[in-house]
């Protein structure tokens, strides 16, 4: 079955970003081949889960060989979208924007953040890692002429929903979403949705299940 036709699951997508950076590692180390078992130890994964997992896109090991790390680390980058160089723009100039802004391995990873964007007057004009912050007036036209493919809204909720409604005529192919709140958008539109206040709460209760194991 052609992988546009199979349905890939939200587990195995959100593994393969982990194999690719732990592939990365190994890499710059020197590590040319590797066995699904010692991929397994090193990841935390079973050897069998990750061989089902790659099989979804045809495989990559070879039988008493392993896993050639260049080749499976440049195969995952493709499967993944980041074979090539994806435009972005940052909604909101406040510490977590300017965090994002500064934060150098998305460029390494083919994400380059070309701008941020405000409506308050006193950051535009500022330089924050080397990116000038714009006046929110700029923004469609700025997304049009500088092929800005993802948006990344750092932002409170209800500005969030705001500039839902005003990216989804812009061209904008993905939406990272950090604002609390699930926005309404086209199909032709991604959506990735990070809750901080969720993960920390799981983070709570995996620390509150270790306590009562121990």
């Amino acid at each position: 079955m052609d992988q546009k036709e199979k349905k890939i699951s939200k587990a195995i997508i959100q593994r393969l970003p982990r194999y690719y950076r732990y592939l990365g590692e190994l890499m710059s180390i020197g590590v040319d081949r590797i066995s699904s078992g010692d991929f397994s130890k090193l990841m935390g994964v079973t050897a069998s889960q990750i061989r089902q997992d790659l099989n979804n896109f045809g495989g990559f090991g070879q039988q008493g060989y392993g896993y050639n790390v260049g080749n499976l680390y440049e195969e995952i980058g493709k499967i993944l979208g980041i074979d090539r160089v994806h435009n972005i723009i940052v909604i909101g100039a406040g510490n977590f924007g300017k965090a994002l802004a500064g934060y150098s391995d998305f460029e390494k990873r083919g994400f380059r953040i070309k701008a941020l964007f405000d409506q308050d007057s006193e950051k535009v004009g500022k330089v924050y890692s080397g990116i000038e912050t714009l006046p929110m007036e700029r923004l469609k036209d700025y997304i049009k002429e500088n092929n800005i493919e993802i948006a990344a809204l750092t932002v409170p909720k209800d500005a969030a929903i705001e500039l839902a409604v005003i990216l989804k005529d812009t061209g904008i192919k993905g939406i990272w979403n950090f604002a609390h709140t699930d926005l309404e958008v086209p199909d032709s539109i991604v959506v990735e949705n990070v809750h901080l206040s969720e993960s920390i709460m799981r983070l709570s209760y995996n620390m509150k299940s270790r306590s009562e194991e121990a």
